[in-house]
């Protein structure tokens, strides 16, 4: 089956991003439209890919794509994975390693020019959509390369302009087309929800607000460079926050408003597409999470504390590179009203001590669990958003745990999954954070071995994968995941030397 007929049944069968991955590898394993219909409704979720089949544009069995064949190629980035792999004392890690960290580069950026200046696409490696939270981790980690290799840097900058375009095309919009000029993919396109030219997706996750500023300062620290903060980036920054005080919903719902025809509950919004009520106690309302799944209350409380750290940072370039004074207090006072919020509403009583729920309504209503997703309540000191330390812990305990009922653990793995791919599927991401937020070697080197045994005979880090079968997964072809653990990697090797070298 034709990757074009296979977007046709999922536009059909209304199943959104996750039922379209799920019937692409399908059709990648020769099933027809019944099996396409059975895979939609939720049936044999662990159904094993086929890679090589699955509409991927170079042999994924054999690692990288050839040199002539990369998307973007860098040497300072080939002299970095050199240097890294002679770190690393496990053949198979440094091999997985040397076929993740460029995985970003190597397969999903589209480098170009608009009115004359950088402009980068970058999808996640399934879709020809660039979704603004995954295109910024999928690149974070090459910030700290951008200073030394000029080209590197301009396609960051071209990112950064991308995102500032799309920005103000519609904050609300979770993802856009790769070709602004391209109808929205094809399970969008009967929302009740006001889509516009360049739209992909329009699902509003606060934290698809929050990573392109995280980018863009990091950006800003590492290099130096102030030419993407022009005029236009200024306004996007302006309408950034413009939105998220208006979805702190103290005057009414918002203009925001999503339904989808979907037999997945987590695909579409109640209230008539606002979603659940909320209390206007000073948070800011998401309708779905950075799974592209509803909320079950709209204030997520890692997107929140997300939002703080982000505000924050922008208050910083407001007022050093857009010397715009206003703009930088607004944005701290936002940041200090959510911050304040969080802390008396987004924090629940345990027995076992008080944690970070996981979303709130203002109510008194509080969902316990973590997903595999970042901003997770797990990941909060990876994206700086973790105020108190000994809540932190508490809640890291938590949601490593059999507490936190999208935590599994079986005779392949453990780690947290999430509501998106199911019961008993976990998300290898989870397992690098896990590693990423920890100090203490032996859950480091637990995590490395996980990762490095699901990914085992493939060679490239998948975005979930069965319990107890490793080879039952989904996504072969998932970038962020595979940055993000070339990034851990990366970490250690500069921190952590030694944990690498058995």
């Amino acid at each position: 089956m034709s990757s074009d007929c296979v977007l046709e049944e999922a536009r059909k069968l209304n199943v959104g991003r996750r039922g379209f991955l799920r019937t692409a590898g399908l059709a990648a394993l020769g099933a027809g439209v019944v099996g396409l219909a059975r895979e939609a409704s939720g049936q044999d979720v662990t159904a094993p890919v086929v890679p090589t089949e699955a509409g991927i544009p170079w042999d994924i069995s054999k690692g990288r794509p050839p040199a002539a064949e990369r998307k973007f190629s860098s040497h300072i980035v080939e002299q970095y994975i050199v240097a890294i792999q002679k770190r690393i004392g496990d053949p198979a890690l440094a091999a997985l390693f040397a076929n993740c960290y460029p995985n970003t580069l190597d397969t999903t950026v589209e480098p170009g020019t608009f009115d004359g200046k950088p402009d980068t696409a970058v999808v996640t490696g399934d879709i020809a959509a660039m979704w603004l939270r995954d295109s910024s981790a999928q690149v974070w980690p090459y910030l700290p390369l951008a200073a030394k290799a000029p080209a590197l840097r301009q396609l960051l900058e071209g990112i950064i302009r991308r995102q500032t375009r799309c920005i103000l095309i519609d904050p609300y919009a979770n993802a856009f087309m790769a070709n602004l000029s391209a109808p929205p993919l094809p399970w969008s396109r009967e929302d009740k929800t006001e889509m516009k030219q360049g739209v992909g997706e329009r699902k509003w996750e606060l934290d698809s607000l929050c990573y392109p500023i995280r980018l863009a300062h990091g950006y800003w620290k590492q290099t130096g460079d102030t030419a993407p903060f022009d005029a236009q980036w200024h306004d996007a920054m302006k309408l950034v926050v413009e939105t998220m005080r208006v979805q702190q919903r103290k005057h009414g719902e918002g203009p925001y408003h999503f339904q989808r025809t979907s037999d997945i509950p987590t695909e579409t919004l109640p209230n008539k597409g606002y979603g659940s009520p909320v209390r206007p106690v000073g948070l800011i309302a998401s309708g779905f999470r950075n799974s592209d799944d509803a909320c079950t209350f709209p204030f997520h409380v890692a997107s929140n504390l997300f939002a703080v750290a982000s505000l924050r940072q922008l208050a910083a370039m407001s007022h050093a590179v857009l010397d715009d004074d206003t703009l930088a207090n607004g944005a701290n006072s936002l940041a200090d009203e959510v911050a304040r919020a969080a802390r008396q509403y987004g924090v629940a009583a345990t027995s076992q001590g008080s944690i970070w729920a996981y979303e709130v309504d203002g109510y008194g209503s509080q969902l316990l669990m973590d997903d595999a997703g970042v901003p997770s309540l797990l990941g909060l000191p990876y994206l700086e958003s973790s105020p108190d330390a000994a809540l932190y812990a508490r809640t890291r305990a938590f949601c490593w745990s059999e507490r936190n009922p999208w935590f599994f653990k079986g005779t392949a793995g453990e780690g947290i999954g999430g509501p998106h791919e199911g019961k008993d599927m976990i998300w290898p991401m989870s397992q690098i954070i896990y590693a990423m937020t920890s100090t203490q070697p032996v859950e480091i080197r637990h995590a490395l071995t996980m990762l490095k045994a699901s990914a085992a005979g493939f060679g490239f880090i998948h975005e979930s994968y069965y319990k107890d079968d490793p080879k039952k997964f989904t996504r072969p072809w998932f970038a962020w995941a595979n940055t993000l653990f070339g990034e851990l990697v990366g970490k250690l090797a500069a921190a952590r030397p030694e944990l690498l070298k058995v």
